[in-house]
């Protein structure tokens, strides 16, 4: 059940439709188009899904697809049912070419692979074009639409007797031009014509006597007149008799083809059928293709799980202005069935609505729409839609009555197949009644078990969507910085309205707005304020949590490259272990061999004491040439401070350059105060004791610090600066020096891109750190004021920066 009858035209699927009709060929598709319906049958809807998706295929890949002649030739099948009556030869003709067409198709998808057009291929499978029939059709009819000089013995021969009659009279009436236009009877321009289907000779109006002849016509002027001369009379009658012989004889010959594709008729409709289809579904993929739109997997249950959804004709429209659309995504099942968005006006929350209710009704009527493929779309049975105003003079209605009636309607059809989308819910009277009656009505919406997606600004309404079981909060983003709609819909939480900051952004009076809160009460306000703060603290901790993955990943990865390090070390340790325990094994054999020779050697010479020196001799060159330990090579050691560093013995002064001891940073001196020196390392300034400091020379200086060219200017791309740039600073854990070094480059990017609000997180500890950092903030004139955090969110551990 659809509710109302104007659900179409509220969600744009009359311009949807319209779309289709101007991508399809002819008419044929143009009809389905009319006759699309929205269903609740899950096989019939995957079905068509996939037909359309299969033709996004061909109409991407396959140029030779038949892309023309889908003629409406219905007018013509239905004439020919008729006993006695023949089609004509343009009849003829366009039924000729649609059969070729279907003819092309039906080649195409049975030439394809078994499983790569399925169900284009089942779609195709009861139709046939007999060979027969169309073989007689072009046996009759020519590539121009006229019957061939051969479809009968009988006509070739009347077309042969009537060149040849035309020839001889057109011989004889040439003669006779040539002659008037001798004796100047006739311009030279003019020569013969036919009048009434007859030759005849044009002459001039005072010469019309000199040809005796029968006169058919006159020039408009009256100037010539256009005369048949007695001598062809009989000829031209000749020749009108034979073309009426002939078409007695093509009008037999057409009733006779009429006659035999009579039976085919019933085949020919399905032919003509399929054609139309194939039209209807070729319209739907070349849209599906504008709309860069999928498959998104269908559930036969109520279920909404979407991603990068985006609205079909808005999207069309900002192609066209070359403006990007922001992506949809919304999770709807069992457990959240009813979602509650809410957030400031014009922050995309009918938008979304209408995106939600046109999806859902284009994919239930088999079209392909714009989301990602592995989103999940449920069937349902009912849907109905409150958007817009149905106010009505001829019924009585006022605006909020005309939603009460059709919340009436709702209550009374929904159920679990139901989907029911609300915009604006309870507004159009008293607040505080129409936002009680808006809460039971969303009471007994949510027991029927239907799924739904409501706007409003109402609070009691996100409050009980807060803690009822089967409502979900929802909140259109918006920038509370900048106070700009980002379009984004994020579920889990509500939105604010954020009309106290909308109202001080249009400069309305301080006094005013401040008023309007004291109106409203304090804890509206404050939990307004609430929201908004969550907001802030959502983006904070969405970013620390970036860094913390990002982190987690490299510690994962320098974790793998340490374990596949580790055990590549010990393979190799226990690699060196063998080889030299084989070395070993191998040299001790070797040695027992030699001891035994050589005791063999000592035991054959008797222990004569010169052999036995040789012998011996001989087993120490073994031993000094087998045994030799290996050189180890001893790392050279670093080298000292005072080794690597040219010192200079000369007094410090301003503009020497100096080293701190035992650290390795040089730097410059910029200033004297005493026992004090104030000293440049790089991009840091600071004050340290001169007993502290050892002057290096500049030879020493250049080394360490590398003498560079001087950087080229660049342009700053302010749109990327902006993506990257955080409006929260975490300085905890750094040295002073280096937290003030940050600082300054988070003040120069917040003053650059003019940013109203800073957030500067220094930890408590002892508070030097913070005293620090709020002392340099003060050298700053651009900084308004700078408070504590609130105490659930940080407090003294985290400095609130107000900008000017």
């Amino acid at each position: 059940m659809l509710y109302p009858n104007t659900l179409e035209q509220k969600l744009g699927f009359d311009k949807i439709r319209e779309l289709l009709r101007q991508a399809c060929i002819s008419p044929l598709g143009q009809d389905y188009v009319d006759k699309i319906r929205f269903s609740d049958n899950h096989q019939l809807i995957d079905k068509l899904l996939r037909q359309t998706y299969e033709f996004t295929q061909i109409v991407q890949y396959e140029p030779d697809f038949p892309q023309s002649n889908y003629l409406d030739v219905r007018p013509q099948l239905q004439k020919a049912r008729v006993e006695g009556i023949t089609l004509m030869e343009d009849e003829f003709f366009d039924l000729k070419l649609a059969l070729k067409t279907i003819q092309d198709c039906l080649r195409f998808l049975a030439n394809q692979e078994e499983d790569q057009y399925p169900f284009l291929t089942e779609l195709a499978a009861p139709v046939t074009v007999d060979k027969a029939l169309l073989a007689a059709l072009e046996r009759v009819i020519d590539d121009r639409g006229h019957v061939r000089d051969n479809a009968s013995p009988e006509l070739a021969n009347i077309r042969r007797r009537i060149i040849s009659e035309q020839a001889n009279l057109r011989k004889r009436l040439d003669g006779m031009l040539r002659t008037a236009r001798q004796q100047g009877w006739i311009p030279d321009d003019l020569g013969l014509t036919i009048r009434g289907g007859r030759l005849v000779i044009p002459l001039a109006a005072e010469h019309k006597r000199k040809i005796r002849g029968f006169i058919h016509d006159e020039s408009d002027t009256g100037k010539t007149v256009y005369v048949e001369p007695a001598e062809v009379f009989d000829g031209n009658n000749e020749v009108r008799e034979l073309e009426y012989e002939e078409r007695r004889e093509v009008y037999r010959i057409l009733l006779a083809l009429t006659d035999h594709i009579r039976p085919f008729l019933p085949d020919l409709n399905k032919a003509i059928n399929f054609l139309a289809q194939i039209d209807f579904i070729r319209a739907k993929a070349k849209l599906a293709g504008q709309l860069q739109a999928g498959m998104p997997q269908v559930m036969n249950r109520p279920v909404l799980n979407w991603t990068a959804a985006r609205h079909p004709l808005l999207y069309l429209s900002h192609q066209k202005q070359g403006k990007p659309v922001v992506p949809l995504a919304i999770q709807l099942d069992e457990r959240q069935r009813i979602l509650i968005i809410s957030g400031p006006n014009a922050g995309g929350k009918s938008i979304a609505l209408k995106t939600i209710g046109l999806l859902q009704y284009m994919v239930q009527c088999g079209l392909l729409v714009p989301m990602a493929e592995h989103s999940d779309m449920g069937v349902f049975q009912n849907l109905f839609i409150d958007i817009g105003d149905e106010q009505s003079l001829e019924n009585d209605l006022s605006t909020y009555s005309s939603h009460l009636t059709n919340m009436r309607q709702f209550l009374v059809g929904a159920n679990k197949r139901t989907l029911f989308l609300i915009d604006e819910f309870g507004t159009g009277t008293e607040p505080g009644q129409g936002g009680a009656i808006a809460e039971a009505i969303l009471e007994e919406l949510n027991k029927s078990g239907a799924f739904g997606v409501i706007n409003t600004h109402y609070t009691n309404l996100k409050v009980f969507a807060d803690k009822t079981p089967g409502l979900i909060n929802g909140a259109m983003r918006f920038d509370g910085e900048k106070l700009e709609p980002l379009y984004e819909l994020e579920m889990g939480r509500p939105g604010s309205s954020f009309a106290f900051e909308i109202a001080g952004k249009i400069n309305l009076p301080n006094a005013v707005i401040d008023r309007a809160k004291e109106k409203l009460g304090s804890q509206q306000v404050n939990f307004e304020k609430l929201l908004k703060e969550l907001d802030i603290e959502r983006r904070v901790f969405a970013e620390k949590n970036l860094d913390i993955s990002i982190n987690q990943r490299k510690v994962a990865q320098q974790l793998a490259e340490y374990t596949a390090l580790k055990t590549r070390l010990d393979n190799e340790q226990k690699q060196l272990i063998n080889t030299a325990k084989a070395k070993a094994k191998t040299l001790v054999q070797e040695a027992n061999q030699k001891i035994e020779q050589t005791i063999r050697e000592i035991k054959e010479s008797k222990a004569d004491k010169d052999a036995t020196r040789l012998v011996r001799a001989d087993l120490q060159r073994f031993e000094q040439a087998a045994l030799k330990p290996e050189v180890i090579v001893e790392p050279e050691k670093p080298k000292t401070p005072e080794e690597e560093y040219e010192t200079d013995g000369s007094p410090i002064t301003v503009g020497s350059y100096v080293r701190i001891e035992g650290q390795t940073a040089i730097g410059e001196v910029l200033t004297l105060r005493g026992k004090d020196a104030e000293v440049r390392i790089g991009d840091l300034k600071s004050n340290i004791k001169l007993n502290r400091l050892e002057k290096v020379s500049r030879k020493t200086y250049r080394e360490a610090v590398g003498i560079r060219e001087a950087p080229r200017t660049q342009g700053v791309d302010i749109n990327e600066k902006m993506l990257n740039f955080s409006f929260n600073l975490d300085i905890r854990g750094r040295r002073g020096e280096e937290a003030l070094g940050e600082v300054d480059r988070f003040m120069d990017s917040a003053l650059m891109l003019g940013y109203p609000e800073l957030r500067i997180v220094h930890g408590k500890g002892d508070g030097i750190l913070r005293q620090l950092v709020r002392n340099h903030l003060r050298s700053y004139k651009q900084v308004a004021s700078m408070a504590d955090e609130h105490a659930d969110r940080g407090g003294a551990g985290v400095t609130l920066v107000k900008m000017k």
